[in-house]
């Protein structure tokens, strides 16, 4: 098994680098070799955990290689709202990390521990002084990452725009039914993160849900979700 070699100069499994969208058609070995230019770090975050900051100027792409992250906006009343939630193999805050100068307007958060990888994007953006093969893949990748954030964005603002909670929630569920190809299916919030994810209050989804339920549109368990 190919493993990559950090910059602390421990082992890591290459097989998630490999199958993450950022890394997409690389040769694992050509990974390998890749880190040692990219200007890794390594670092664990506990649940809660701020990873990135509102207001922060970064020159970092995270990549998460275990946990979940989320990212939120808060507004100055204090009312949060989740843009994405990131599992492992993606990565997150690539848009600001190419903008120098740019000050986050989102925070990142660890929803769960995690462990994530960051890299500069100077170094990501520019071919490095080993001139590696793959290295204008990586570029291609980090543009098709970018312009498929703006498609979940935009989903994202249909899902809002819905007058009710209702039609918000069918917005949402219908959404990942038809990307996951299934009518049962699982969704990366607990309820909470919905409610804040579709910008309503949590008490007025769980009992929309439930209304929802009894009429016979969905079945759930937990963050599972069946559409009938």
């Amino acid at each position: 098994m190919y493993v990559v070699l950090t910059t602390k100069g421990e082992k890591m499994d290459y097989k998630l680098l490999e199958n993450a969208p950022l890394f997409k058609d690389v040769p694992p070995e050509e990974i390998n070799v890749m880190l040692q230019c990219l200007g890794t770090e390594e670092r664990d975050y506990d649940k809660g955990e701020t990873i990135f900051h509102a207001g922060d100027v970064i020159h970092n792409i995270g990549l998460v290689l275990t946990g979940r992250v989320q990212i939120e906006n808060d507004d100055v009343w204090g009312n949060k709202s989740v843009l994405e939630s990131v599992g492992p193999g993606f990565a997150f805050a690539e848009s600001y990390a190419c903008i120098p100068g740019e000050p986050l307007m989102v925070s990142a958060i660890a929803a769960e521990p995690s462990h994530i990888l960051f890299l500069d994007t100077g170094r990501v953006l520019t071919t490095c002084p080993s001139a590696c093969t793959h290295h204008n893949r990586l570029i291609h990748n980090l543009l098709y990452i970018m312009a498929k954030k703006n498609l979940m964005l935009t989903r994202k603002i249909d899902h809002m725009g819905q007058r009710s909670i209702r039609e918000k929630v069918m917005a949402y569920l219908s959404f990942e039914s038809e990307k996951q190809k299934k009518k049962t299916f699982g969704i990366p919030f607990n309820r909470q993160q919905l409610a804040d994810y579709l910008a309503v209050d949590r008490s007025a989804l769980s009992a929309e849900l439930s209304r929802m339920k009894k009429d016979g549109l969905i079945e759930f368990e937990k963050n599972i979700f069946t559409l009938l």
